[in-house]
C-alpha cells in the first residue's frame, strides 16, 4: 500500500486518517522515504519503547565530525545511552530531580503562565488577536528550564533558538542549512553550560546537603560525592531537558489549545469542572501527538510484531498512529476526551526511558490551560492557524486566539 510522503503538505496538515489506514493493514510496515521500519499501532509502538533488544545510539558521535558539538551533546545524553552507563546516568538525574525541583518550580511556573496569559488576555481585550505560540507556548518552557538549571536573565535569549535548531536533525531531511545551524547552536549552547558548571564549581554551590538552587548546582554534588558523572554527561542532560523539556511543551499547549477549541464541548466540560485539568492534559498529549516519530536501533537481532529487526537496523515508533490506534483507547480515539481514563498515551516514552521531566511538563501545561480557562473563557481561533512544516516535531507555528 502506498505510505505517506512526511514533506506533503496535506499529510502534514492531518497525518491521522494515514495512520489509520496503516494500522488497517498490519503493525508494521516499511518506509522506503523513511529507510526503516514504522511501528503503528499502541502495541507495537509500546513495544519498540520497550524491547531491551533496542537502544538509542547515536549514530554519528565521532569528535573529528563536522557535527562535533552536536555529537557530543547526543553521544553524551542520557536519552542515548543504554546498560550500565544508562542505568548510572538516570539514577544520578533522578537523584538530582529527587530533591524537589518540580516542588521548587511550581510557584514560578503558575507566575509565569499567569504573567504571559495576562498580557495575551490583554491583547484580545483591546481587540487585537493574540498569538498563543509567541506569548505563552513558547516563552514558558524556556523560562522553566532556565530556571531549572539556573541559566541566569542575561543569558536566555539564545535558548529558544538553540533548541529550535538543534531538534531540526531529528527531522528526515534537515539539508546542509539546518546541519550547520545544528552544529554552531550546539557549539554555542556547549560553551554556556560549561561556564555555567565553572562558575558554580568556583563559587563552591557543589556540596549541597539536601536541596540545591538550581540542577546543575545538585548534579555538580552528585558529581563531587560519586565521582560519577562527567562534564560532558552533565552538558548533554543539561541540552536534553531544555530541548525535550522546551519543543514538546510548547507543542502539547499549542496543539491541545486548538484542539479543545475544535471541540468546543471539551472547553466547555473544562470550564464546568476545572478538576479535570490533570485528565485532559493526558488526553491532549494523547490526541495530537507532540512527537510523531521516535527512532530506535537493534542492538542485537530482535522482533517487532513479528517484523524482523537486524542488529544494527533502526526502527521507528509513529506515536501519532499509536495515539490513535482504538485497539488501546476505544472506537472514540479520533475525538478528544478530557475525562479519558486509563490514558497509557506513550507521550512520555515508556520503559526505561520514560521523561524524568514528564511532572514538569505536566505542571507547565496544566497551568496554562488553568489560566487561560479562568481569564479567556469565550476564547476563539482567529482565522486559519499556520502550522509549521514539520513531521517528527508537530506544532503550530502561529495559533492566534480571539474572544
Amino acid at each position: 500500500m502506498p505510505l505517506f510522503d512526511p514533506a506533503d503538505p496535506g499529510f502534514l496538515a492531518d497525518p491521522y486518517p494515514a495512520y489509520a489506514e496503516l494500522r488497517a493493514a498490519g503493525p508494521v510496515h516499511h518506509h522506503p522515504g523513511l529507510g526503516l521500519p514504522v511501528a503503528v499501532t499502541h502495541a507495537a509502538c509500546s513495544a519498540v519503547l520497550r524491547d531491551r533488544g533496542l537502544g538509542r545510539i547515536w549514530a554519528d558521535a565521532e569528535p573529528s565530525s563536522e557535527l562535533a558539538a552536536f555529537n557530543l551533546l547526543h553521544h553524551n545524553s542520557l536519552l542515548e545511552r543504554e546498560g550500565e552507563p544508562h542505568t548510572r546516568l538516570r539514577r544520578l538525574v533522578a537523584s538530582a530531580f529527587a530533591r524537589g525541583h518540580t516542588e521548587r518550580l511550581a510557584p514560578l511556573v503558575r507566575a509565569r503562565a499567569e504573567h504571559l496569559v495576562g498580557e495575551l488576555v490583554r491583547r484580545v481585550h483591546d481587540g487585537e488577536p493574540a498569538d498563543l505560540v509567541e506569548l505563552v507556548a513558547e516563552p514558558l518552557p524556556v523560562a522553566v528550564i532556565a530556571d531549572l538549571l539556573g541559566v541566569p536573565e542575561d543569558r536566555r535569549a539564545p535558548l529558544r533558538d538553540w533548541s529550535d535548531a538543534i531538534v531540526r536533525m531529528y527531522e528526515p531531511d534537515p539539508g546542509e542549512d539546518g546541519r550547520r545551524a545544528a552544529e554552531r547552536a550546539s557549539a554555542e549552547f556547549v560553551a554556556m553550560l560549561r561556564d555555567l558548571v565553572a562558575e558554580r564549581r568556583a563559587s563552591g554551590t557543589t556540596a549541597i546537603p539536601t536541596s540545591g538552587s538550581d540542577l546543575v548546582a545538585d548534579l555538580l554534588a552528585v558529581r563531587e560525592a560519586a565521582r560519577s558523572i562527567s562534564d560532558d554527561e552533565l552538558v548533554g542532560t543539561a541540552a536534553l531537558l531544555l530541548m525535550a523539556g522546551h519543543e514538546a511543551t510548547v507543542n502539547v499547549i499549542g496543539n491541545g489549545v486548538y484542539a479543545l477549541l475544535e471541540h468546543p464541548d471539551q472547553w466547555r466540560r473544562l470550564l464546568a469542572d476545572p478538576g479535570l485539568i490533570p485528565t485532559a492534559v493526558e488526553e491532549l498529549i494523547r490526541f495530537d501527538a507532540p512527537l510523531q516519530l521516535f527512532e530506535r536501533t537493534a542492538m542485537r537481532d530482535t522482533t517487532i510484531a513479528g517484523h524482523p529487526v537486524p542488529a544494527g537496523t533502526r526502527i521507528g515508533a509513529l506515536l501519532g498512529a499509536a495515539g490513535r490506534d482504538p485497539a488501546a483507547f476505544g472506537a472514540d480515539a479520533d475525538r478528544p476526551d478530557v475525562t479519558r481514563s486509563p490514558n497509557p498515551h506513550l507521550g512520555f516514552g515508556a520503559g526505561v526511558h520514560y521523561c524524568l521531566g514528564a511532572p514538569l511538563a505536566r505542571l507547565e501545561i496544566a497551568e496554562v490551560l488553568r489560566a487561560l480557562l479562568l481569564r479567556l473563557p469565550d476564547a476563539a481561533a482567529h482565522g486559519t492557524p499556520s502550522r509549521r512544516p514539520r513531521f517528527v516535531m508537530r506544532g503550530w507555528a502561529e495559533l492566534r486566539l480571539t474572544r
